[in-house]
């Protein structure tokens, strides 16, 4: 997926361009909301991530005029100001979607990845596959090759997370903040165990292993 950040925030851009690229995405960046608006209006990108501060040109301003050209590209808005009548003011100017500072980096790809789903049309998802893996989420059961799996809710949870990011790097603080929802200390084992046990469950008497730990990145799943 390709992606623009609208951000003026030097550190800001840098630690969200950063994760989009280590979650295999595509990111570009503007730095004031002229450049945006002329970057989104090539319509180019895949979904938008604006910030609602911007010199030249604020967030909302960009919405307006992408919107009234009939560009239709999701938008998710980030914003200091909180409060509802702040965000149903995003909402209204034509943003899909509204997240306030800070924010949990996994939170805002969850966000940004199912903006841009729902835009080509997909409908809600029940299962998810990756190779001949099988995930039911309304049962909750997994099977490889027809095989059941039986697994406990955090391996689920992991799995599922690694199978909606198949065939892209998953990183340790992406795994933390959106499995675990909350921060361990970054040198704690809990992935690595959580990480082999899956992996023992889940390729255990096949030839190919699916779940793959890429050195010094993270982790993957095996898409075909």
């Amino acid at each position: 997926m390709r992606i623009l950040v609208i951000e003026d925030d030097r550190d800001a851009a840098t630690w969200l361009l950063k994760g989009l690229a280590e979650s295999g995405h595509v990111a570009d960046h503007a730095a004031d909301g002229e450049q945006g608006l002329a970057m989104a209006l090539e319509g180019l990108h895949d979904a938008l991530i604006v910030d609602r501060m911007l010199p030249r040109l604020d967030g909302l301003s960009i919405i307006r005029q992408l919107r009234a050209k009939g560009l239709e590209t999701p938008v998710l808005i980030l914003s200091a100001l909180s409060d509802v009548d702040e965000r149903v003011k995003g909402l209204r100017a034509g943003g899909d979607d509204y997240l306030a500072k800070p924010y949990a980096f996994a939170e805002l790809l969850a966000r940004v990845e199912g903006l841009a789903r729902r835009k080509v049309g997909e409908g809600q998802e029940t299962r998810l596959r990756a190779a001949e893996l099988e995930i039911d989420l309304l049962s909750r059961t997994v099977t490889r090759a027809g095989k059941p799996i039986l697994l406990q809710p955090r391996e689920f949870k992991l799995l599922e997370y690694l199978v909606r990011n198949a065939g892209h790097i998953v990183t340790r603080t992406m795994l933390l903040e959106n499995v675990w929802d909350y921060h361990f200390d970054p040198q704690t084992n809990v992935i690595d165990v959580h990480v082999s046990r899956l992996r023992a469950k889940i390729d255990k008497g096949f030839d190919e292993p699916l779940l793959q730990t890429v050195r010094g990145a993270g982790y993957m799943i095996r898409a075909h």
